[in-house]
């Protein structure tokens, strides 16, 4: 009786983009939600409808929203058993208006005057040429009225397509929205007598600035130190209220990328590159924003920012000026009991943060793409080796050895930083045993992107579109490529800690069953860059 009754969400849901037009409506994409567990639970099943269907329209140019529910039979309340409230549900994603008849939504496409007048809400920052297509990016503010319409009417679509996405709040004061910064893509097509306006949506992207103490450091700089010290502890006036009004857009803070949607049509195109990285453009430009984050990034989107970041310091010069020191003095490296290679020697730290915040790149992933550029200065044969046998360490005579050996020690001094309060309570085997995983998932995985880097931009969307994941399909095959590439071992008898492992090897030692740092099975290494700040509900980024 249940499965009679029930109904798959994902395949009842249809969601159609329609362009105005002379006839009428004029479909011209129609595709099906990703995920409903937000509306539909974990089963993702409608009850209570035979032969139901759920069409959301949208019109291609400002995204006004038309839901049409209809269905053969519905079920007959039978005590506390009822069939799904459809309208109820919905109502928490879409405005009012959408509810409106269906033929109410077709009269606003044969609507001539109206549709030929919209012009995408805020800024045009740049435009592209695309498979023979043109397409604009738009940029604008939250506390823009007709940015935070075309937000109200299409991120019903955040949770259908990215898992576990959120609403931005409409509600929000004006001095909080006018943080949230939003970039639309928009395909322009030539008008004609018969279509109306010749802009359809393509995707676009929000982020928020989280505010953030910076200390005052322009006393440090002065040719005295005393004064300096005087100065960074004496009290600074001010007046309340201050003279001139204070824009919380102007103070400093952390812009977090937050949504980042790129149609189901549109995908795997390219689109999502032009949009991250004009999103990334605008952000650089700003000089109240000191650090630029994700929150809770999916693999794909992972990828496509790697592809995007890594692109960017190779052509602003940061890369050039980032050298491994393969070199060190032979009294560094003597082989003696309990002595650590002085990591410390082997990249200059004091150049490295100051091109991190000339970058506005958060630590890890600024340490994940210094590590990708170093190790794409590895030769190929050490790199590529079935068995990499490093007896001799930093003594060994190549140098391409050399570089590989300390390449893997401050990946694995990275990692265990970023796992140290749970491989502190491992015992000593256990946890190098855990190192060396973490360290050869790492690596399996910046040689992947190397070698998609190698084949070109378009080649690595088709991996790592923005959108992220494009079904369950081929998130298999992504997770079989990933999986079935060759395991490459390295044995390394005499494997030395760095300097934070040798101290941490002191503290007492706690027995764990665990198996993995990152808490999975596989896949990435655990990332976080710090976008995890409190005050601001958005939504993870997905496609």
């Amino acid at each position: 009786m249940d499965e009679e009754w029930s109904t798959s969400a994902n395949e009842a849901i249809q969601i159609t983009i329609s362009q105005p037009s002379k006839g009428g409506p004029e479909q011209i994409y129609s595709f099906n939600p990703e995920y409903t567990e937000q509306f539909f639970g974990q089963d993702q099943s409608i009850f209570g409808y035979k032969d139901l269907d759920v069409k959301l329209r949208f019109t291609a140019h400002d995204v006004y929203p038309n839901l049409d529910i209809t269905y053969s039979d519905k079920w007959k309340a039978v005590g506390d058993t009822r069939a799904v409230d459809l309208k109820k549900i919905f109502k928490e994603y879409l405005p009012p208006y959408a509810f409106n008849s269906p033929e109410d939504f077709d009269s606003r496409l044969r609507n001539a005057e109206k549709a030929g007048s919209f012009k995408p809400p805020g800024k045009c920052m740049s435009s592209y040429a695309l498979e023979g297509h043109d397409y604009e990016i738009w940029a604008g503010e939250l506390s823009d009225p007709s940015v935070a319409k075309l937000i109200e009417r299409v991120q019903i679509l955040i949770p259908f397509f990215i898992d576990g996405g959120v609403l931005i709040p409409m509600d929000d004061p004006e001095w909080s929205s006018a943080r949230w910064r939003v970039w639309f893509i928009f395909e322009k097509l030539p008008t004609t007598e018969f279509i109306y306006s010749p802009y359809s949506l393509v995707g676009y992207s929000t982020a928020y600035g989280f505010l953030t103490y910076q200390p005052s450091t322009s006393s440090l700089f002065t040719s005295s130190s005393t004064h300096a010290t005087a100065q960074a502890s004496s009290p600074r006036s001010f007046s309340f209220p201050p003279p001139d009004p204070i824009s919380l857009t102007s103070l400093p803070n952390r812009t977090r990328i937050s949504q980042f949607l790129i149609l189901p049509p549109f995908q795997g195109r390219g689109h999502g590159r032009h949009l991250y990285k004009a999103a990334i453009s605008s952000i650089l430009s700003d000089p109240a924003c000191i650090e630029i984050t994700v929150e809770d990034p999916n693999e794909h989107f992972d990828d496509l920012r790697d592809f995007c970041d890594y692109a960017r310091l190779s052509a602003n010069g940061t890369f050039s000026q980032i050298k491994l020191n393969v070199n060190l003095e032979p009294k560094l490296t003597v082989r003696r009991p309990r002595v650590c290679v002085p990591t410390s020697k082997l990249l200059d730290k004091p150049l490295l943060e100051t091109l991190r915040t000339k970058n506005k790149l958060a630590p890890r992933q600024f340490a994940r793409l210094v590590e990708m550029h170093l190790l794409s200065q590895i030769p190929q044969y050490t790199r590529q080796a079935n068995t990499t046998r490093l007896t001799r360490k930093a003594w060994a005579s190549d140098e391409g050895d050399r570089a590989f050996y300390y390449w893997r020690l401050l990946v694995k001094q990275r990692i265990y930083r970023q796992h140290k309060d749970l491989l502190i309570q491992i015992e000593g085997d256990e946890r190098v045993e855990k190192l060396e995983q973490t360290l050869a998932r790492q690596w399996e995985d910046y040689e992947r992107l190397l070698g998609k880097m190698e084949q070109g931009p378009r080649d690595e969307e088709q991996g790592a579109e923005s959108a992220g994941d494009n079904g369950p399909a081929q998130n298999e095959s992504a997770s079989r490529a990933r999986s079935g590439r060759g395991k490459r071992k390295i044995v390394d008898d005499e494997d030395e800690e760095s300097d934070e492992e040798q101290g941490a090897a002191k503290k007492p030692k706690i027995s764990t069953d665990t198996t993995e740092l990152n808490g999975g099975g596989g896949g990435k290494v655990e990332r976080d860059d710090g976008a995890k700040e409190g005050g601001k509900e958005g939504s993870r980024v997905g496609r």
